[in-house]
């Protein structure tokens, strides 16, 4: 075999080799930027970068249904009209604590209570408390009515059909209050007419003492 005509062979294959190298480490690098990476980035910079974006995507996602709920669980989400017919969604209110009151105007001891959570509402909407009256299965002039004649500055809302109480387990007995945190997750649950030291000790346990 003739060794001067296989080296210069050799050493074309070796620059064919390294330019094709060459080429595969340009195509990295040039994708690392386009996907916002700089590869000559101090690489302790990188997992406070990554954590950051993986915080920021975070989410509190509430189921839409399940079994009866109890304290501890994450409640059913849900999204009805207020009286002016906008769409409010209870997971609009994540991050702060909520009040979800189940209600009627023909309910005696809602007309009862009602003054009770006005009093909490005013006194605890500063902490971003959120009251959310599900009133069940009436039109919204009688509820508008209501409100007005107790001078409530909540947010009601209209449960047409009883589905969300449905959903909540509520059956007949209204009034049916369950307080959430800011967690999302459900602080208290109590079937009947609250007083206002019951009230009070339910947002003890729900929104943290600053």
């Amino acid at each position: 075999m003739n060794t001067q005509e296989t080296e210069p062979k050799n050493r074309e294959g070796r620059n064919w080799l390294l330019l094709g190298a060459g080429l595969v480490v340009l195509l990295v690098v040039a994708l690392l930027f386009i996907f916002g990476l700089n590869p000559w980035a101090n690489s302790s910079e990188l997992p406070s970068q990554l954590n950051s974006s993986t915080a920021e995507t975070q989410q509190v996602l509430l189921p839409e249904s399940g079994p009866p709920l109890q304290v501890g669980d994450l409640p059913y989400n849900f999204a009805l009209s207020d009286l002016e017919g906008n769409q409010v969604a209870l997971d609009q209110f994540i991050g702060r604590p909520v009040i979800v009151n189940y209600w009627a105007t023909w309910c005696g001891p809602c007309r009862i209570e009602m003054p009770h959570l006005q009093n909490t509402f005013a006194a605890r909407q500063d902490d971003g408390l959120a009251i959310l009256a599900l009133d069940q299965d009436e039109t919204a002039e009688e509820v508008s009515g209501f409100f007005d004649e107790f001078g409530l500055t909540f947010t009601p809302l209209l449960d047409e059909g009883n589905t969300t109480s449905e959903n909540y387990g509520v059956g007949r007995i209204l009034p049916t209050t369950f307080f959430i945190n800011a967690a999302g997750e459900i602080s208290a649950i109590h079937r009947g007419p609250m007083t206002q030291s019951q009230i009070d000790g339910y947002l003890a346990e729900t929104i943290p003492a600053s």
